[in-house]
């Protein structure tokens, strides 16, 4: 599994220009789920990210979690972080899982 977390005021999800998903202040995070992990992968990820102390307290360090600072979540797949490159030239190569 892969995750890229990113940090945001706000983020939005357009399909065929339509929004399929938006938030405000909060974490986008982009997931691609591999074929060897497993809903308990999933799960203790969930976990470490909603606890990931990233947003700033009154005092402006970074010591809040998302939940305790009411952030928001936007979970986008992204199984591109799979892709393995066998040379510069070559085409990516993706693995990825089909059913969780």
């Amino acid at each position: 599994m892969q995750l890229v977390l990113q940090r945001v005021k706000q983020a939005k999800v357009e399909v065929d220009g339509k929004v399929v998903g938006e938030i405000g202040r909060g974490l986008l995070v982009f997931m691609a789920v591999d074929q060897g992990d497993s809903p308990k992968d999933i799960d203790y990820l969930i976990d470490k990210i909603i606890h990931l102390r990233i947003f700033e307290d009154s005092q402006g360090k970074m010591n809040l979690s998302a939940l305790q600072a009411h952030g928001e979540f936007l979970v986008v797949s992204q199984f591109t972080l799979l892709c393995k490159v066998s040379s510069v030239l070559h085409v990516l190569i993706v693995v990825s899982a089909k059913d969780l």
